[in-house]
C-alpha cells in the first residue's frame, strides 16, 4: 500500500476521464436534478475496482457507482471516480479521481488528480501533502478578510436548508474577500495548497471528503464537520447514503469562521 500504487490509478482513471472528456453520450440523474452519472463515472471506478482487487482482492472497497464490498478487513479504499461530473458532463475542466485508503475508521492515505492540468496530489497520514512530488501547505495568511473562500451549494427539496446555508454564504461573503466555487474536489485542493483560504461544503458523500480530508490536514488545514466536530469516517451499514458537511481552513481562519461566519 504505496503512495506509487495509488498514484498508478489515479492516472490511469484520470487517462480514461481525459480520453472522455467532450464525448458524452449518455447523462442520467441520479437522487436529484444535481445529481448526475456519465458513462465515464462507471469505467473510472471499473478500473480503480479491478486493479486494487487483483493488487489487495482481501481489502473492502466503497465506491460511488458500486457500492460497498465489504471482505471484512481492516482496510476500505474509498473511491470517487469522478468527482465533479456536472462540470464535466458540461465540459468544463473542474473534475477528477478521489481515492482513499482508510485502516479501520482513519484515512491512512489518499490522492485527488485533476486530468486537464495534470495535478497530482498525494498525502500520508503524518509525511504531508504533495503537488506533483513538491510539498504543500495552506495560506498562512492571519486574517479572512485577505482570503478567497469557497462555498459549494448544491440543490435541496428542503427549502430551509438551503435559506440556512444562504445565511452562512451571507456572513462569509461579509468577512472574506470574495467567494469562489467549482464544487468539485478542486476547491479543497486549493485550499490544500493556500490558493483558497478556506471551503465550505454541507451537501457531500464519504467519497468526496475521505481523500480531501487527509490531503488537508496534512497541508496544515483543520477539517471539521460544520458544528466544528472532527469528521466520523466509521463506516456505518449506511454509510454511502450518509451526508457529509465540511469546513476546511488553517486553524486560525477556521476559529475565524467558527466565530462569525457558522450561526
Amino acid at each position: 500500500m504505496t503512495q506509487e500504487f495509488i498514484k498508478s490509478l489515479l492516472l490511469s482513471s484520470g487517462e480514461i476521464l481525459k480520453k472522455g472528456f467532450g464525448s458524452i453520450s449518455t447523462i442520467k440523474i441520479k437522487q436529484d436534478q444535481s445529481n448526475v452519472v456519465t458513462e465515464f463515472d462507471f469505467k473510472s471506478e471499473r478500473n480503480i475496482t479491478e486493479l486494487i482487487l487483483k493488487q489487495y482482492p482481501q481489502h473492502n472497497i466503497l465506491g460511488e457507482e458500486n457500492g460497498f464490498v465489504d471482505h471484512q478487513s481492516e482496510y476500505t479504499w474509498i473511491i470517487d471516480p469522478l468527482d465533479g461530473t456536472s462540470n464535466y458532463a458540461s465540459q468544463i475542466p473542474w473534475f477528477g479521481v478521489l481515492i482513499a485508503l482508510l485502516k479501520n475508521d482513519t484515512p491512512i492515505l489518499a490522492g485527488a488528480y485533476l486530468p486537464m492540468s495534470d495535478e497530482l496530489y498525494l498525502a500520508e497520514k503524518g509525511k504531508g501533502s504533495f503537488k506533483n512530488d513538491v510539498a504543500i501547505h495552506v495560506n498562512n495568511e492571519s486574517n479572512l478578510k485577505n482570503l478567497l473562500c469557497v462555498y459549494s451549494l448544491d440543490f435541496s427539496e428542503n427549502l430551509q436548508k438551503t435559506a440556512r446555508e444562504v445565511d452562512i454564504m451571507k456572513n462569509l461573503v461579509r468577512h472574506c474577500r470574495n467567494l469562489r466555487s467549482t464544487n468539485s474536489l478542486v476547491d479543497f485542493c486549493y485550499v490544500a495548497e493556500g490558493k483558497f483560504g478556506a471551503a465550505i461544503n454541507q451537501t457531500m458523500k464519504i467519497w468526496d471528503i475521505a481523500a480531501t480530508s487527509l490531503i488537508l490536514e496534512e497541508a496544515g488545514a483543520k477539517v471539521t464537520d460544520i458544528a466544528g466536530k472532527p469528521i466520523d469516517f466509521r463506516l456505518y451499514e449506511n454509510a454511502a447514503e450518509q451526508n457529509f458537511t465540511a469546513i476546511a481552513a488553517p486553524p486560525q481562519i477556521h476559529t475565524q469562521i467558527m466565530m462569525s461566519v457558522i450561526p
